[in-house]
């Protein structure tokens, strides 16, 4: 599976933390940091979900949504929310197909072991529904930040 360069960011529907389908056209008009991650309660990714959670009003000032999806099951979802008490929406994509159409469902190798699983990405997409920027094999630390300070700065030119 390779690289996927996207103007057009793809559509989808996916259940959420509650269960309720949702549509990245359901945000047109608004900025989206979709962002996929590998597992809900696991070290990285909690950490990157509690950076966007404190930085989610400053997204929010930007007219920006905050969206995570993994292959983790809504009542997996509905756990993390409730322990961290994330502010944003997390989609289940437990067939991995939406991972897939982004290009980040990958062969990984830990511990000499091979297996599928999701390549942690971001991608910041405008109201328009494209493709701004693209962030792969996400390093958590200051990633928030980072995307933060992208969308600001684009907002500004």
């Amino acid at each position: 599976m390779s690289e996927k360069t996207f103007k057009q960011a793809p559509d989808f529907s996916l259940p959420n933390q509650n269960g309720d389908v949702v549509r990245l056209s359901d945000f047109n008009g608004k900025h989206v940091v979709l962002y996929f991650y590998p597992k809900d309660m696991t070290p990285g990714c909690t950490t990157q979900a509690c950076d966007f959670r404190d930085s989610h009003e400053q997204f929010s000032d930007l007219d920006a949504v905050i969206i995570g999806i993994s292959p983790d099951p809504v009542e997996r979802h509905q756990k993390f929310i409730e322990k961290y008490d994330l502010p944003f929406t997390l989609l289940a994509d437990v067939d991995h197909q939406v991972a897939e159409a982004y290009g980040v469902w990958k062969l990984k190798k830990n511990f000499g072991k091979e297996y599928y699983g999701i390549e942690r990405s971001t991608f910041l997409i405008d109201p328009n529904g494209e493709v701004v920027k693209e962030y792969r094999k996400v390093r958590v630390k200051n990633h928030v930040e980072d995307a933060l300070t992208y969308l600001k700065t684009s907002q500004e030119s």
